[in-house]
């Protein structure tokens, strides 16, 4: 499996992404926003777009879609729910489901609500596997839940899916973020090191070549994963001064979204 992770530079940081199966040359386009460089970087590889996937349904993910259609002739591929609200899809996709691209590389799709109730992350059954999480998970945080989304689905979606992965997962989210993610964990965790010593390495961090991090990295540096440190929890107290004595993750995960909602 080879991937070719695409920066926008738009104003909503976007990442697009192509994964292409190397015997066949075919490839799958993730959200492609930006068709224009997506297009040019399968030209470049010398791959040919046959699919195209939608993580959801908004239009920061799905805006590119007809204009690559149009110039490859692409099935488009999403949740199986977001069939009303995605013009150009031709395939529903429920957990479990397996994408096929080209000769070898197949994926697995994970049905993650949160972000939007219907919502799709894609997991490569390759022996590192990588998780392309749209904007449910990204490096260092969490999506929000404004647009048709539930904090309630989130954590249920982090807790008993993301959670559970190989710690050796690539993560590949659908936007940078990663600057600004570790500035709210190091204000929830002032005294996490692991984030404090990162932060400045990708404050100014090339792009076009950014970090990608692990789920054990994540462990260590996302406060939407980090809900029983002591720490955390003194400090969302401060804020939330009735939270209970010992309070269940859960409530540290809402709580935290809540703050990080107007952060």
């Amino acid at each position: 499996m080879l991937v070719e992770q695409i920066w926008t530079a738009n104003s909503g940081r976007n990442f697009n992404y192509l994964i292409a199966c190397p015997e066949a040359g075919e490839a799958l386009a993730v959200d492609p926003l930006d068709y224009e460089k997506c297009l040019n970087a399968a030209k470049n590889r010398g791959w040919a777009i046959t699919q195209i996937l939608n993580t959801h349904e908004h239009r920061d993910h799905t805006g590119g879609n007809a204009e690559m259609v149009a110039a490859t002739g692409a099935k488009v591929l999403a949740h199986v729910n977001a069939k009303d609200k995605i013009p150009e899809m031709n395939q529903g996709l429920r957990a479990g489901d397996v994408i096929r691209v080209g000769k070898t590389v197949e994926l697995e799709c994970l049905d993650t609500p949160g972000h939007t109730m219907s919502h799709i992350c894609i997991m490569s059954r390759t022996d590192k596997p990588a998780l392309f999480c749209g904007d449910t998970l990204f490096n260092a945080g969490a999506g929000n839940c404004h647009n048709g989304g539930h904090p309630n689905e989130l954590y249920n979606t982090f807790v008993n899916q993301l959670s559970k992965l190989p710690e050796e997962t690539l993560i590949y989210p659908g936007h940078d973020y990663i600057a600004r993610n570790l500035g709210f964990t190091l204000d929830r965790e002032p005294d996490n090191g692991k984030a404090k010593s990162l932060l400045p390495t990708v404050e100014h961090q090339d792009t076009n070549r950014p970090l990608v991090t692990t789920l054990a990295m994540e462990r260590e540096i996302n406060t939407f994963f980090r809900l029983t440190s002591s720490t955390v929890i003194r400090r969302l107290r401060e804020a939330f001064p009735d939270l209970p004595d010992n309070p269940d993750p859960k409530t540290v995960f809402l709580k935290l979204r809540e703050l990080r909602n107007k952060w």
